[in-house]
């Protein structure tokens, strides 16, 4: 199994630059070989192979206008045209987005293979540079001495903070021991009045990170837009942006990890439903609440952390009344508006809280699914849906440690 880990970087003013100019060139690269791409194949209709990519790079470096090329490290240019070969692969077959040009403004990476770096006891000697790059270790439990890291990724985001990613192969042998069981299931109702609502009854609070910053941001955007463009100035202020951007980012993602490792280590089965959040943010209302809470990411977490210790993830499928079915006796409701919180069953009178009753509801049909996969019934008349099974994805990351 393949396993990232992500530190902190200090680099040295000499190697901060010598990292600042590989951003630039590997920026260059990828942008002159994406619009070349998009010519070639609005003049001839062909399209481009990586073996060409890596043509072109070769007579960019020796036109003459492109010597500064030559002094950086060749890998992360070699890199940077594989990335956009499999950006391309991905697009074609559906999986992402088209290509986009990369700014200066955003986040900048560099990728280092076995060839452009070296690994001795612990310590990181990158191309181009004399002195190890110093980074902070944040697991005390893994021998930093033991790894052996088959890429590097060494990146900067917006507001100044430098990163390194180690991908390391691991064996089966220092795969974690499954979790203990406890003989809990959880049914789970994602919201945004709640951010999850449990089939125990459970209330997990909204911590709303990005409304709780929204007018400061505003504020730092404001400052921004008041400087003048390519000064000093502009540029502290945009780095200001980018740094409570930052801590908002942090502030959910600490969030989300903690909530998920939290449900992982007490249910033995998570059972959640399959949402449409790209269609969802759609809606211009709610679109910033919804981007807020992090569905997306928060399912991500679920699918490797319970794949990693042991756990079982069933997603049903996103048209399951859950809502509209009484958890009780089955009944199906016709019309249930969003704005009715609480409503009571005219079939057996259970006075029932929306989100509970739907997160019971979504914990039975996960249940049936694990049971046999057949449609899901109750003991009432009603009759509810197929809740569809989807498998969960292989471990790609880790889990903060019991």
């Amino acid at each position: 199994m393949r396993t990232a880990y992500k530190v902190r970087v200090y680099p040295a003013p000499e190697q901060a630059a010598v990292l600042s100019r590989t951003f630039g060139c590997v920026r260059l690269v990828w942008n002159t070989v994406l619009a070349w791409r998009q010519a070639r194949y609005r003049a001839e209709g062909v399209k481009t192979s990586y073996a060409q990519t890596d043509r072109y790079l070769t007579e960019l470096k020796r036109d003459g206008g492109h010597d500064f090329l030559y002094e950086v490290s060749s890998v992360p240019l070699q890199q940077a045209l594989r990335h956009q070969h499999t950006a391309f692969a991905n697009f074609f077959a559906g999986r992402a987005k088209y290509p986009r040009f990369k700014s200066r403004h955003g986040r900048q990476s560099a990728t280092y293979t076995r060839s452009a770096f070296r690994w001795r006891d612990g310590r990181l000697y990158l191309a181009k540079m004399d002195a190890p790059l110093e980074f902070v270790w944040s697991w005390p439990e893994r021998d930093l001495t033991t790894i052996s890291p088959t890429t590097v990724t060494v990146s900067r985001d917006p507001d100044g903070r430098w990163y390194a990613s180690f991908a390391v192969e691991t064996e089966n042998a220092t795969e974690p021991e499954p979790a203990p069981a406890t003989g809990s299931h959880a049914g789970i109702d994602l919201g945004v009045t709640h951010f999850a609502v449990l089939s125990t009854g459970k209330k997990i609070p909204n911590p709303r990170h990005l409304e709780r910053k929204t007018r400061n941001l505003a504020r730092y955007q404001r400052r921004m837009a008041r400087k003048q463009r390519g000064s000093n100035n502009r540029a502290k202020a945009r780095a200001k942006v980018a740094r409570a951007h930052t801590k908002v980012r942090d502030a959910r993602a600490d969030f989300l990890h903690r909530t998920s490792t939290r449900l992982v280590r007490d249910h033995d089965l998570i059972v959640i439903e399959d949402l449409n959040v790209k269609g969802m943010v759609r809606n211009r209302s709610l679109a910033r609440a919804i981007s807020d809470c992090g569905w997306g990411e928060f399912r991500r977490q679920l699918e490797y952390k319970t794949a990693k210790y042991g756990r079982r993830l069933i997603v049903i499928n996103r048209w399951y009344p859950s809502s509209k079915t009484c958890s009780a006796c089955g009944h199906l409701l016709a019309e249930l508006s969003l704005s009715t919180r609480h409503w009571t069953c005219p079939g057996c009178g259970t006075r029932h809280d929306r989100d509970v009753n739907a997160a019971k509801n979504i914990l039975a049909a996960g249940r049936a699914v694990s049971a046999c996969g057949a449609d899901v019934s109750h003991s009432g008349s009603s009759r509810m849906r197929s809740a569809l099974k989807q498998e969960a994805q292989p471990a790609r990351a880790g889990i903060p440690r019991p």
